[in-house]
């Protein structure tokens, strides 16, 4: 066989080689889109934070596929778009995530007047459904959604019990596990209720106040510890443009390659342990 037929058999191989790559690679990042589109999805759900799956899916795709785009244009750098692939990937989960911490932190600060608005009804002598149903049509999402739904399985002969543990499954929070065991007690064992709501109620806000008191004295570690981070990365950025000969060794070199490994990893952990620091469990 002629070195040009040859030539030409082997063009074309890699042209479907490239292209059945490219399908499967692309195929594959679609599906791997819709599978994290279909977990945030369920997720969400439960905590009555709805999103369209398709938009999800689309979202996703654009942030895999953009970021490292972006990474490559500004760096110029095969290396660092590809260690950005990850940070792509995890970015989606991240932000869902973000919402739903939101939605549960709204929870924690509406509970204890829910709580003391609960109290006041039963001592005004109402049932302990009436006072969820007084509770859910008071007060605004999203505590009244989740009491909401309570009532809802008590009136369809759900027990308390078995209630009350689904609440605690779709908020496992100490908050609300606080209010599910003051209620099974008094219960089971018997007791003033209202009282027994009341004194939790007390708690909780004693323990926002104290974390709010604790958010505002840690405020100044938690900046210190996001300039500490980024300022290396910007000054890398502004150097890049200003002197890209120096530079270029960085991102080009494999001595650059091991410095910048070294580099992400100390800024990892440095920021992980002011994180640590700052973050008083009360």
């Amino acid at each position: 066989m002629s070195l040009p037929i040859i030539l030409v058999l082997a063009f074309f191989g890699s042209l479907f080689l490239i292209f059945l790559a490219t399908r499967m690679g692309t195929s594959t990042l679609q599906a791997s889109s819709r599978q994290m589109a279909g977990e945030i999805e369920s997720s969400l759900a439960d905590a009555f934070v709805f999103v369209n799956r398709q938009k999800a899916a689309a979202w996703s795709m654009v942030v895999i596929v953009g970021l490292p785009v972006v990474v490559f244009v500004l760096s110029h750098s095969l290396l660092i778009a590809a260690a950005s692939i990850p940070i792509a990937m995890l970015l989606p989960r991240k932000y869902f995530a973000r919402m739903h911490k939101k939605r549960t932190e709204a929870i924690e600060k509406q509970l204890p007047d829910a709580l003391l608005m609960m109290s006041g009804a039963l001592r005004a002598g109402a049932s302990f459904p009436t006072a969820l149903e007084a509770v859910v049509h008071e007060t605004p999402a999203p505590i009244s959604q989740e009491f909401d739904l309570l009532m809802r399985e008590i009136r369809l002969g759900i027990d308390l019990d078995i209630a009350m543990r689904n609440v605690e499954r779709r908020i496992p929070i100490p908050d609300f596990l606080m209010m599910t065991a003051a209620v099974t007690i008094a219960r089971e064992v018997g007791g003033n209720l209202a009282e027994a709501l009341e004194s939790v109620a007390r708690t909780l806000r004693e323990k926002l106040t104290m974390e709010g008191k604790i958010k505002a004295l840690t405020s100044q570690g938690r900046m210190q510890g996001i300039v500490m981070t980024c300022l290396p990365l910007f000054l890398m950025l502004v150097l890049r443009f200003m002197e890209p000969k120096a530079m270029a060794p960085l991102f080009t070199e494999p001595v650059g390659w091991a410095t910048l490994a070294v580099i992400g990893v100390m800024e990892l952990l440095g920021y992980f342990s002011i994180s640590k620091i700052t973050n008083i469990d009360v």
